[in-house]
């Protein structure tokens, strides 16, 4: 993923990161110390003070009880108050009063002591008999009290109380000593810090912007291999990543081979080629599957197979795909079909299902290799038809053949007959009767030998012939239909063609206007000689009109696709799609309307051109004669 931070500041992040909690965490190491320290110290020597000022204490109180003796017990009150005033001006000393025992004050250097009693009754009576002296700690700080003694007798209590700053100040230089101390100390530790992190980091960095330069592609090379600066281990991590890019690049150009092979191979293979994950979800797929499903790439990719393929293929390749995730088998050959609601028509596919595993031998994708097959089925089922069709015909041939020589037997017999001379007229009149209608069996039979025994050489053809002899086939189908035939020839419509491919022409236009019409209707077969409307050039054009269905634009447009047909039962798909070849080798052109609200039908316009067949030949010979037929 790249970073949101300027190129700078994005090289300098990781380095800068290091020296930061390098330096944090010295300096963090040094407040500890420092703190601990100064702690330490300041509780050492504040216990110091303590005790120092509580033997200034007892000795002060010690002394204003001595020198307040004598004037207390000579009542001189002017020397008491001399004297107090000599201890308050003890820089130690706060104030100072000598009180009698119950605590009341005799004499003051602070007016708002008197009366304040801060001993209990057992402290007192042991001042007042001469066995201690006191240090007293009150909730205002500390108190000095000795017992005044005058000639063996405690007569009075003399009180000193400190002054506090002292000890205050003394606690205060030591905290801001400690203070100055550690900053110092934290200045000095961080300067170390940043000055060893600088050495320790401009290799790694380095080295950093090496890594970054190969994980963002190809390494360039006037780069790599990196240079190695230091001899200590990061000079040693340094040779490491050169050996490791230089094999890092021979594993890529061997695989950008590999996948260049595999993407040629999927680009341009025949077949379909598609990976789904456990989800049945496309994971890629080459162009030729997409354009098999008419859908592009990106319609496939990350999308389920039922958003992509029809309902009954994408139900049965599920279940192949499922079936190959549990066993890890591959399945071969297996047959998918589906009928395309919009077209009417049945395609199928022949499908390979095998799994893809990863390195812990897990199936993590199903590879698929598809082929279509409904060509080759429908070739198949229209090559089964043929010879169907090409077995009858040799069939129908071969009954005609046979019928042919018997028939002509029969003629004679009745030619023989009508001129008896034993016959009265009546019997003559059904004999030339007999004779008429066996010779139409004969004409049927001549015309089916002639269907079979087409001529591979071009010849002068007469259309109306060509006509007149197809619908002498048809005509036991006219009849049946009741459809009236109009036939509009105009003469001579001759055209150079071959007369074979001409009567399968014609039959198969005929045939299906026939087939269009249910019950009774007409049939117009017209053909004169004409001009192309668009390039003036002559010709003959036939016209096959019938009065049928019709056909909506969406048949029209496929009529001459092979295997396309609308008529399920008995239609192979390959009437109009010969006949279109057949018109092609001609250099013939083909104009259809139809239409399927009354008054429908259709109706086939042809136009052969004059040497339209001597131009495709000569083109075949030789390209260059084309402009001199």
């Amino acid at each position: 993923m790249a970073s949101s931070l300027p190129p700078d500041q994005d090289e300098r992040r990781p380095s800068g990161s290091i020296q930061r909690q390098l330096l944090w965490t010295t300096v963090s190491v040094q407040c500890l110390l420092v703190l601990g320290f100064i702690v330490l110290m300041v509780g050492h020597e504040a216990q110091d003070a303590r005790d120092r000022e509580d033997q200034r204490l007892n000795y002060q109180s010690d002394f204003l009880a001595a020198s307040a003796a004598r004037p207390l017990a000579q009542n001189d009150m002017d020397a008491l108050v001399h004297l107090l005033e000599i201890q308050r001006r003890s820089v130690s000393v706060r104030d100072a009063q000598i009180t009698d025992l119950q605590g009341h004050a005799i004499v003051n250097s602070n007016p708002s002591l008197n009366g304040r009693v801060t001993l209990q009754e057992d402290e007192i009576q042991a001042l007042a008999q001469g066995l201690q002296t006191h240090v007293v700690r009150t909730a205002n700080g500390k108190e000095g009290v000795a017992p005044v003694m005058w000639q063996g007798k405690t007569i009075a209590l003399a009180w000193i109380y400190p002054d506090p700053r002292r000890e205050r100040a003394l606690i205060r230089s030591l905290l801001l000593g400690g203070i100055f101390y550690g900053i110092l100390a934290m200045a000095a530790n961080a300067l170390i810090s940043i000055s060893l992190g600088r050495s320790m980091l401009r290799p790694i960095n380095f080295l950093l912007r090496g890594t970054r330069k190969v994980a963002h592609g190809a390494p360039p090379a006037d780069v790599f291999p990196l240079e190695v600066r230091t001899t200590n281990e990061i000079g040693e991590l340094t040779e490491a990543f050169n050996a490791m890019v230089e094999s890092l690049e021979s594993q890529r150009a061997g695989l950008h081979d590999t996948l260049a092979l595999l993407d040629s191979m999927l680009a341009n293979a025949p077949v379909g080629f598609a990976f789904l994950d456990s989800k049945c979800r496309f994971v890629r797929v080459n162009q030729f599957l997409a354009d098999m499903n008419g859908a592009p790439i990106s319609r496939h990719l990350g999308r389920e197979i039922e958003e992509v393929l029809l309902p009954e293929v994408a139900e049965q390749a599920r279940q192949m795909v499922t079936t190959v995730f549990d066993t890890g088998a591959s399945l071969s050959d297996e047959e998918l079909s589906s009928l395309e609601a919009d077209r009417g028509q049945s395609r199928s596919w022949s499908a390979n299902f095998f799994p893809v595993r990863s390195s812990g031998d897990q199936v993590r994708w199903v590879g698929v290799i598809v082929s279509e097959t409904t060509e080759r089925k429908l070739t198949e089922e229209a090559l089964r038809r043929s010879e169907k069709l090409a077995a009858a015909g040799r069939l129908a041939a071969s009954i005609a053949h046979e019928i042919n020589n018997p028939l002509e037997g029969v003629t004679n017999l009745l030619y023989l007959l009508r001129h008896h001379d034993s016959l009265d007229e009546q019997a003559r009149e059904y004999a030339s009767m007999a004779q008429h209608e066996v010779s139409r069996v004969s004409q049927i039979t001549q015309q089916t030998l002639r269907f079979y025994r087409q001529s591979t050489l071009p010849v002068i053809v007469s259309v109306p012939e060509v006509v007149e002899s197809v619908l002498v086939l048809y005509q036991g189908k006219v009849h049946a239909g009741q459809v009236r035939v109009e036939k509009r020839f105009v003469e001579p419509a001759e055209v150079f063609a071959l007369s074979g491919e001409m009567r399968q022409l014609v039959a198969n236009l005929i045939g299906n206007a026939l087939d269009a019409m249910s019950g009774s209707g007409r049939l117009i077969v017209a053909v004169n000689p004409s001009q192309d409307w668009k390039t003036g050039q002559r010709g003959i054009r036939l016209v096959v009109a019938d009065t049928g269905s019709g056909m909506d634009e969406s048949v029209r447009r496929r009529i001459f696709e092979p295997f396309f047909t609308t008529k399920e039962a008995t239609g192979t798909g390959l009437g109009l799609w010969v006949s279109a070849e057949i018109l092609a080798k001609h250099q013939a052109t083909v104009r259809v309307r139809s239409r399927t609200v009354a008054p429908s039908g259709t109706v086939f316009m042809v136009f052969f051109p004059d040497g339209g067949l001597l131009a495709e030949l000569a083109k075949e010979k030789d390209p260059a004669a084309v402009a001199t037929v």
